[in-house]
């Protein structure tokens, strides 16, 4: 129960403070999802795939995760969430680079 008391009073005090780690929490649970959606995939094709909606949920968690990196300041973590950025974004271009060719051909 005082874990609630406190974290009630601390909403009271510094509401921002908690608007902050709900987007933080908000895309730790993206990067989870990613992986439970690829599961799931995988698990109806009957074998491994990474489905479009896995990377869609990278580039979202990524950038709300970036978003509360850059606003506490933890500088060292950027790397982390800039580098494979780009990779996810190719990723995409890639599938839908296939679909089109599939649907014209």
């Amino acid at each position: 129960m005082n874990l609630l008391a406190h974290w009630y009073l601390t909403a009271m005090q510094h509401p921002s403070d908690m608007v902050w780690a709900s987007v933080a929490f908000a895309g730790q649970s993206l990067f989870g999802l990613r992986f439970l959606i690829q599961w799931l995939s995988s698990e109806k094709e009957g074998h491994s795939v990474v489905p479009l909606a896995f990377w869609y949920c990278s580039v979202i968690a990524t950038v709300i995760s970036l978003g509360y990196a850059v606003h506490i300041g933890a500088w060292p973590l950027l790397p982390g969430y800039c580098l494979p950025l780009p990779i996810y974004v190719r990723n995409m271009a890639m599938i839908y680079r296939d679909r089109r060719k599939a649907a014209t051909a």
